[in-house]
């Protein structure tokens, strides 16, 4: 999904449902994530939208050593320039209190 259809899709949520709340919050891990959610009563319930635009994964590099009790180190590589995008749908579950990602077939 690309920047342009998360606005489209924004705005048909604000036409036609009650948007009860909207924001942006930054994670300066994993090289730097922004995540735009908003928040709508529709017919299925509460439901969050979130789209993520993060820096894309270049490689991942392991150092480690074959001797016992040596250390295991992981550093992730992050492009400067490219972007991953992706979309995140959850549903409000009233008796745990928490967000449930809804089943990515319904959208298949």
């Amino acid at each position: 999904m690309l920047p342009e259809r998360w606005e489209e899709i924004k705005e048909k949520v604000k036409a036609g449902f009650e948007v009860e709340d909207e924001g942006v919050y930054e994670d300066e891990e994993h090289g730097g994530t922004i995540t735009e959610y908003i928040e709508f009563s529709g017919p299925l319930g509460r439901l969050r939208l979130e789209f993520e635009t993060r820096a894309k994964l270049l490689e991942t590099k392991t150092k480690y050593h074959k001797r016992i009790g040596s250390e295991t180190t992981v550093k992730n590589v992050y492009s400067p320039t490219e972007k991953a995008y992706s979309l995140g749908v959850y549903k409000y579950d009233e008796a745990t209190d928490d967000w449930i990602p809804f089943d990515n077939n319904l959208f298949s």
